[in-house]
């Protein structure tokens, strides 16, 4: 080891830049190659996602795409940003319970409060058993220090919601591996920025972004021999990681000490984490809005997300995507800006900023109609 380091270091490559590299790109390959066997059993046995009432498809399509992310993640992740599993010791058994869930559902389909209560015990093994919790708002609505129970229940909520939040915004391709993607790489630069201690977190990203971009060539492919979902299987997971991360990102400041940090972070962490994660939660939370307003039930699918408007406006499932993904991350620009404003304030905008890309669509669809 000791001589490959020396190698290293006279070829000018540091070993946190060979691991992350080697982990993206092991990450990418696994996904490749194994999507194409996935999809071959998948035909075989039936196992393909029915057009229906969420579905923006016309044809049957595989939908086990989430197996091969798990698989590229838990190999790479587990090779490359081992470290993580020794300070979160319950972040591999939480990925292959999310696994199975996912996988029972689906195929089969499970009940809502089963999979719930598997959610609950996923997220109370990260939030008690590895101690991943949200410690402080930062004096986000006046508050700051949370006390240990409040912030454990917080905690598991806000996991629970980004895993089923981040699982409504997939109806499109691409949209939850390109936002997912985005949200690994901007997550991944600002644990870089933060130091070496938190190198592992940089190169679990990088995991996620190769995993990814395996799977999104064969999600927004234009052949049907290899096209696949990702499933509630892969929404789970990456909805997990993603809530993991963004907990992470706030917590990191009320443990450890990090001089050379820019202080705007201290203030302004909770806001900027909710600027990264703003679509899925803005799009769960207008959607169950619609559903209440209209008397339904909220947990009853419907086509009034934001990627469906788009599509009734005329839009591909790509250029839906590009648009939605492209207004986010102007929603992140500006949280970035105005980083230095009172926190509360900073959140405020994030939301409204956010309702306003959730109703734009709609608002033209209304005027369309109008028109016509």
């Amino acid at each position: 080891m000791d001589g490959i380091k020396e190698i290293l270091q006279d070829l000018g490559i540091s070993h946190f830049y060979l691991k992350l590299g080697l982990g993206m790109v092991c990450s990418f390959l696994l996904t490749f190659f194994s999507i194409p066997t996935i999809v071959k059993i998948s035909k075989r046995k039936n196992l393909m996602d029915e057009p229906g009432l969420r579905s923006s498809h016309l044809r049957k399509i595989p939908n086990l795409g989430g197996i091969a992310i798990f698989y590229s993640l838990a190999v790479c992740a587990s090779i490359f940003a081992f470290e993580l599993f020794d300070i979160y010791k319950f972040l591999f058994a939480s990925l292959v319970i999310l696994l199975y869930i996912g996988v029972m559902d689906d195929i089969v389909i499970m009940r809502a409060y089963k999979k719930l209560l598997a959610q609950i015990i996923v997220t109370a093994l990260m939030v008690i058993g590895s101690d991943v919790r949200i410690r402080s708002f930062f004096g986000l609505f006046g508050v700051y220090e949370l006390s240990y129970f409040f912030s454990i229940a917080i905690s598991i909520f806000t996991f629970i919601v980004l895993i089923n939040a981040f699982n409504l915004i997939d109806g499109i391709d691409g949209l939850a591996g390109g936002y997912s993607l985005i949200c690994s790489a901007l997550f991944g630069l600002s644990y870089f920025r933060l130091g070496e201690y938190n190198y592992p977190l940089v190169v679990l990203s990088g995991v996620i972004i190769g995993s990814v971009v395996g799977f999104l060539y064969y999600n927004l492919s234009n052949s049907r021999e290899n096209k696949v979902f990702m499933g509630d299987t892969g929404s789970m997971i990456l909805g997990f990681l993603l809530a993991f991360t963004a907990i992470c990102f706030i917590d990191i400041f009320i443990d450890k000490e990090l001089p050379d940090v820019p202080r705007y972070y201290l203030q302004s962490a909770p806001a900027i984490a909710m600027a990264i994660l703003i679509l899925p939660l803005i799009d769960t939370l207008n959607v169950f809005m619609i559903r209440v307003s209209s008397g339904k039930s909220p947990f009853i699918a419907d086509k009034n997300h934001i990627h469906h408007s788009l599509l009734e406006l005329g839009l591909s499932h790509r250029r839906s995507t590009f648009y939605i993904i492209l207004y986010y991350l102007f929603i992140v620009a500006v949280a970035y800006y105005f980083r230095h404003i009172n926190v509360n304030i900073l959140l405020l905008v994030i939301v409204l900023l956010g309702f306003a890309g959730a109703y734009l669509p709609r608002l033209l669809l209304f005027k369309r109609k109008q028109t016509n």
